[in-house]
């Protein structure tokens, strides 16, 4: 990973540093690790038509697709996750597709942005990981300074019109005790994908080789380690690309959009108990 300045070595706790950093450029790479204390989410921007289906396809694909904010038509600005943050500027680095086919990947989508698009905010995996680390469970891709790894699966979501398509996951490796304890943390962050989908044999999800993700980079699984797949927010990269909208903008895969809500305002106040050791 290599940034001028690594993101794993910025002492960065707040959101509005964090976004300065990024829109300035010294921030380019994924965002794990980055700000912790506050959520961070996908971005899916659609044209205004597209976007209203594509709302329907979030209401009916809740624990992939959970919704955080909406943009009004035109603005960059997310009004509830981050009022003075602009969504042209303030990712690291974003993928421009034009009827379905990848046109750019980019810092700064300033040139593509029209009157009539909307942006879409979505809950995502990154913001549990302070949870997981806290509990005494630490991440392999964050050890390993890399991007977590995503798979495509064999698993459909709920089509809803022109959106439809196979469920995207990302996998972090625990020991098989751990990964339970990592389902009980992790299931209490329901908006930030909740418990894991899968816990083990990558086969059952249509998951051939774990050193071959779709997005992301590999991780190495310990002989004594089982892969624990959640939901992933890339999922609507995928299916959108199949929709073919005239134009979509997309966050590059684990380069997320840091927001100004804390990572409490998406947990559940009654917690499981987790064992600590």
């Amino acid at each position: 990973m290599s940034t001028g300045l690594a993101a794993a070595d910025l002492a960065v706790n707040c959101p509005e540093a964090a976004r300065t950093l990024i829109r300035s450029g010294v921030i380019t790479e994924h965002t794990s690790g980055l700000a912790s204390g506050f959520a961070q989410a996908n971005l899916v921007v659609l044209p205004r038509p597209a976007a209203a289906e594509f709302l329907r396809f979030c209401v009916v694909n809740r624990q992939t697709c959970p919704l955080i904010d909406i943009t009004e038509p035109g603005s960059p600005v997310p009004g509830y996750a981050a009022p003075g943050a602009d969504l042209r500027t303030d990712l690291p680095r974003y993928r421009v597709f034009r009827d379905g086919q990848l046109v750019d990947e980019t810092t700064d989508v300033t040139e593509y942005w029209r009157a009539d698009l909307v942006a879409f905010l979505l809950g995502c995996s990154f913001t549990f990981e302070w949870a997981l680390t806290a509990a005494g469970l630490p991440l392999a891709h964050q050890k390993q300074q890399v991007n977590v790894p995503m798979y495509v699966t064999n698993r459909a979501c709920v089509p809803m019109g022109a959106f439809g398509g196979p469920l995207v996951v990302s996998m972090r490796p625990y020991r098989a005790d751990d990964a339970l304890r990592a389902a009980a943390v992790t299931a209490r962050f329901p908006a930030m994908h909740g418990q894991p989908l899968h816990i083990g044999d990558p086969t059952e999800l249509g998951i051939a080789d774990l050193d071959r993700p779709d997005f992301g980079d590999a991780v190495t699984v310990a002989s004594d380690e089982v892969p624990v797949f959640w939901a992933c927010g890339v999922t609507p990269q995928v299916v959108v690309q199949q929709a073919r909208p005239d134009l979509a903008i997309f966050h590059m895969p684990g380069h997320m959009f840091i927001t100004d809500l804390p990572h409490t305002a998406f947990e559940l106040q009654e917690r499981s108990h987790v064992p600590q050791r």
